[in-house]
């Protein structure tokens, strides 16, 4: 089981929400977001309702102001617990063109820059053999977040992106 705390304010003030499962919507509980605790679990928080916007991969610890967390802003409303079996494998083909077309490379470990070593300079399709990753919008695993798990994803669209502007990959692991 995971558990994780919301904080209307920075520090872990004002008031709080906690979950234990997936939640769809706790905006009505609480405003914005400006702290979280991850007590145990890995957590991914969503901007908006019904898990969609932008994404957030929070693992265990504590985050006393949104940009620890990477967040854009204050405003969070849902969120789902990420549960890795033991042992997980990972691997990743990604294409430069949609629908699993064009330049592709297979990943099994985290990139810091797909520019670099695999000389693409787009992402606009990708399928997840193994394991959950994450893309991120720029190198060295900055920018917006896309979590993906196993699964087909044709275009950026797919796994939630709205251009095909991918330059990072790392292996969601604890």
């Amino acid at each position: 089981m995971g558990k994780i705390i919301f904080y209307e304010n920075k520090n872990f003030q004002g008031r709080r929400y906690e979950c234990d499962s997936d939640c769809s919507d706790f905006h009505v509980y609480l405003s914005c977001c400006n702290s979280i605790q991850v007590e145990s679990g890995i957590w991914v928080v969503y901007e908006r309702p019904n898990f969609t916007g932008y994404q957030y991969v929070i693992k265990r610890g504590e985050y006393p102001e949104f940009v620890r967390w990477m967040g854009l802003n204050d405003r969070l409303s849902s969120c789902k617990m990420i549960n890795l079996p033991t042992g997980t494998q990972y691997k990743v083909k990604v294409f430069d063109k949609a629908d699993f077309a064009g330049q592709s490379f297979e990943a099994t470990e985290d990139c810091p820059s797909i520019l670099e070593r695999y000389h693409l300079r787009e992402v606009h399709s990708c399928k997840v053999l193994n394991g959950y990753w994450v893309f991120y919008e720029y190198p060295n695993y900055h920018g917006r977040q896309y979590i993906l798990e196993k699964g087909e994803y044709r275009k950026p669209v797919d796994w939630g992106a709205v251009c095909p502007t991918v330059q990072s990959l790392c292996r969601l692991t604890e």
